[in-house]
């Protein structure tokens, strides 16, 4: 799948054509590698442009024990490479089953029981109760599971026994995320209207070999009913929150209710109120204006930048964690959002969003081509519920469903199959290939001994260096005349003087390049840095 934050680089006007241009075509590769290190984004792969997506079934099991059927809640495929083969479904009644999908354990004429058989390799009781959301960490040897006995567990899974239990909610735990970078942490979000904060190396106490955590920080009623402000507030009830996440930024919470379609985002060191949300209302607090509808879920891509909302209202909507206050940047419809069972989740690469529906199918939008019709996934007899992507295997994806199946599709792209286009993959990926800062330098030094003196005497309009010499600056048509112009009345009140660009500290944290490397005396920037905090 190609990376969806690329963009068209912009050449100057006849930069192709220029036979001034052309004389230097010994420095192109430079300049390319150089755009990289100074943050322009690169072409959008041409060959997937105008590609189709193929979705096939790979295989289903059965979720049941002992005979007795069960419906899936949640499915999750492990996150290291090495484990890729390997996702966990967790259920209503309270079990956790972990499954191999390789294509070893799956006959194509085999049915789901007997695919159970071959590719269940481990099963037991997590809970007396329905686990709504499971979660790997720690490099996928544990496995968090949330269940309405408003509790949350923390399972060796090689060892197979419990090692933590996250006391604190006072209603069914919907929904948890741990933390991008420290999976000692984690975010929970709750019935009871409230979400909470955890550190797992906090234990207080132990209980029948099992350790008991509480919450390092807690907010309550974070998401309240337009309802509530009418009733007096010592019988005001907070209103379930749906769904949390831990924003890549490693501090802000996004969390998201069933009373209306808020997106709230929080910073951990300031939980006293949230210092932004969205909605794709125009005023979500405005209940005249129109009726509120509940989101559903909550999914981020892997970089962070884009957030899907499923709403009540039957369509999910796509924001850039950048751009909170432009509202949703699109929205996908097609599917049906009957109850707060239906997931959806958008690809770790942000290409792709695959949403489960209350139609027993599952749908699939390209996120670069809203407008287009989704691709369907048929199979399954009832409300499809819970979806995920798999991070390592690249179209791989597991759909849960109230018929108790859970099934593995592949997502291709029949375009990937020409000879043609994959040698064009290869040519783009080496026309794309960015230099190191050392290696660039080493080219620019070996070009600059084949040039003659004359070149380094003084410093013309169409020179396309600064004075060190250490980077090279694209211009275009208009700026070389403005800076002709400059040149001329400049030299015309002092000839003997040199124009010097100096890069300050603010060009340096403005810079796209500082994203990757960020200047030590310069505060790392957050989220919260494009948003104005309300005191």
């Amino acid at each position: 799948m190609r990376d969806h934050t690329a963009q068209k680089i912009q050449y100057p006007a006849g930069f192709r054509d220029s036979p001034m241009e052309s004389s230097r075509s010994r420095s192109v590769f430079v300049n390319i590698g150089l755009r990289e290190l100074n943050g322009f984004r690169v072409r959008k792969r041409p060959f997937f442009a105008d590609s189709e997506l193929i979705c096939r079934e790979i295989a289903g099991v059965a979720v049941e024990h002992d005979g007795i059927w069960t419906p899936p809640l949640a499915v999750s495929f492990c996150k290291t490479s090495r484990n890729s083969q390997l996702f966990a479904v967790s259920d209503e009644d309270g079990h956790v089953s972990l499954f191999n999908s390789s294509s070893k354990k799956f006959a194509s004429s085999a049915t789901h029981q007997e695919n159970t058989e071959k590719a269940r390799f481990r099963d037991w009781i997590a809970h007396y109760n329905a686990i709504f959301d499971i979660s790997w960490i720690k490099g996928d040897s544990c496995l968090l599971t949330a269940s309405g006995d408003q509790t949350i567990k923390v399972w060796d899974v090689e060892e197979n026994k419990c090692t933590g239990v996250l006391i604190g909610h006072t209603g069914t735990v919907k929904s948890m995320c741990s933390h991008p970078t420290n999976s000692d942490l984690l975010v929970s979000g709750s019935r009871d209207g409230c979400f909470a904060l955890w550190d797992l190396r906090c234990k207080s106490s132990s209980h029948k070999e099992e350790f008991c955590i509480n919450s390092t920080g807690m907010v309550k009623g974070a998401h309240l009913s337009p309802l509530s402000k009418r009733i007096r507030r010592r019988k005001a009830a907070s209103s379930s929150i749906t769904s949390v996440l831990y924003v890549k930024d490693e501090i802000t919470i996004a969390t998201a209710g069933a009373p209306d379609s808020a997106l709230k985002f929080w910073d951990i060191r300031k939980l006293k109120a949230p210092f932004a949300q969205a909605s794709p209302q125009s005023d979500p607090t405005n209940t005249k204006e129109k009726r509120s509808h509940g989101i559903v879920s909550l999914s981020q891509d892997s970089s962070g930048t884009y957030l899907t909302a499923s709403c009540k209202d039957n369509r999910i909507y796509l924001y850039n964690t950048l751009r909170l206050d432009k509202g949703p940047v699109q929205s996908f419809s097609g599917c049906r959002i009957d109850s707060f069972f239906v997931r959806t989740m958008i690809s770790p690469d942000g290409e792709y969003v695959l949403s489960g529906s209350s139609d027993g199918n599952a749908y699939i939008w390209q996120v670069n081509k809203p407008q287009v019709d989704p691709i369907i996934l048929k199979g399954h007899d009832f409300e499809v519920t819970a979806v995920d992507w798999s991070p390592s295997e690249i179209g791989k994806v597991a759909t849960a469903s109230d018929d108790f199946t859970v099934r593995l599709w592949n997502i291709e792209n029949n375009i990937c199959t020409n000879a043609n286009a994959t040698a064009s993959v290869s040519r783009v990926k080496r026309r794309v290939t960015a230099l190191s800062n050392t290696e660039a330098k080493e080219r620019l030094e070996m070009n600059r001994e084949t040039e003659s003196p004359q070149k380094h005497s003084s410093l013309s309009s169409d020179d396309d260096y600064n004075n060190d010499q250490s980077m090279p600056i694209i211009r275009t048509p208009e700026s070389q005349k403005k800076k002709t112009s400059s040149s001329s009345s400049l030299s015309s009140l002092s000839s003997e003087e040199d124009i010097i660009c100096e890069r300050t500290p603010e060009t340096t944290f403005n810079s796209p390049s500082s994203v990757l490397n960020p200047p030590s005396s310069v505060k790392r920037r957050t989220i919260r840095d494009y948003f104005l905090v309300t005191p």
